[in-house]
């Protein structure tokens, strides 16, 4: 292997409009994660999970500005995740955090957008929660919790999200005792549309799906996948471990929409066939395209 090759495969180096780009979502996603907190649920006294929870409780019994706890407490979790992520991770995830903290200085006079606590709790966490899930898009973080969680995740047999959820708890339920135990429950409902609205930008609205199918008939099903999906499909060669037969095993990528029509096409033509569905965060190259359905 050349020495240009092992570079290509430790690093990649981003050109200038893809650092712009970045540079630019991230931005956007900082101003919308600022004004879900300060015109939305810090003036209502509901709070998020993780270190921005921690951030407003603490900026509420000292009187310190927001933005500082929120650059401040993140740093180390900075530190942590250029030593497990890499230098692209931390610098993005510093220009994040940088930009939250200097908006929710500058928007923290802004008068709230509504008095009612379940309006702000609804789009605040919505607002936020698209702001977080760009930033996580285009390679970064505004919260250190999560870095957090994947270092522990090695060191003990739960998950990361098991692990964000078990901090949450207690960060959350804290916010009965600084606040007030209705303003905790509202804090936990703003989580979790927050994290509904984290999973929908990541993983984007009309998600991809990979579909498994065996059956004595996969030509004419990977015919009519073709022309009434137009989809494109791969047959592999399986052997049964049972049987020891052959097996042509047809694999294809489809949009949500398109799983109904999936099986029904199946079951056209073999209604005993194998068929296995899993979802996909993300698909790229080939000839695989999102289309309308009508």
């Amino acid at each position: 292997m050349t020495e240009l090759e092992k570079a290509k495969i430790q690093h990649r180096k981003l050109s200038k409009g893809q650092v712009f780009g970045r540079a630019v979502a991230i931005a956007i996603g900082a101003l919308l994660m600022a004004t879900g907190l300060e015109i939305f649920l810090v003036p209502n006294h509901v709070v998020d999970g993780g270190i921005t929870g921690i951030s407003i409780m603490l900026s509420h019994i000292t009187g310190v500005n927001l933005g500082i706890f929120l650059f401040v407490l993140n740093l180390p979790f900075v530190f942590i995740g250029y030593k497990q992520m890499g230098k692209t991770f931390a610098l993005s995830t510093i220009f994040g955090i940088l930009v939250v903290s200097i908006l929710t200085s500058m928007f923290h006079e802004v008068p709230a957008f509504t008095a009612d606590v379940l309006l702000a709790t609804v789009f605040g966490g919505i607002i936020l929660g698209i702001g977080i899930g760009l930033v996580i898009r285009y390679g970064g973080a505004l919260d250190g919790t999560e870095i957090l969680a994947i270092l522990i995740s090695k060191k003990i047999p739960f998950s990361v999200g098991e692990i964000v959820m078990f901090f949450n708890f207690f960060i959350l339920g804290a916010a009965g005792f600084v606040f007030t135990w209705d303003r905790a429950m509202y804090s936990i409902l703003a989580y979790i549309i927050a994290a509904k609205a984290i999973d929908t930008v990541v993983e984007g609205l009309e998600e991809s799906k990979s579909a498994w199918i065996i059956s004595e008939y996969s030509d004419e099903i990977g015919d009519a996948i073709n022309a009434r999906l137009g989809r494109g499909v791969t047959y592999l060669h399986g052997e049964g471990a049972y049987t020891g037969d052959d097996k042509k095993v047809i694999f294809c990528i489809i949009t949500r929409l398109e799983e109904s029509k999936l099986k029904t096409i199946v079951e056209d033509f073999d209604p005993t066939a194998f068929l296995a569905v899993a979802d996909i965060t993300e698909v790229r190259g080939g000839r695989f395209k999102k289309r309308n359905i009508h």
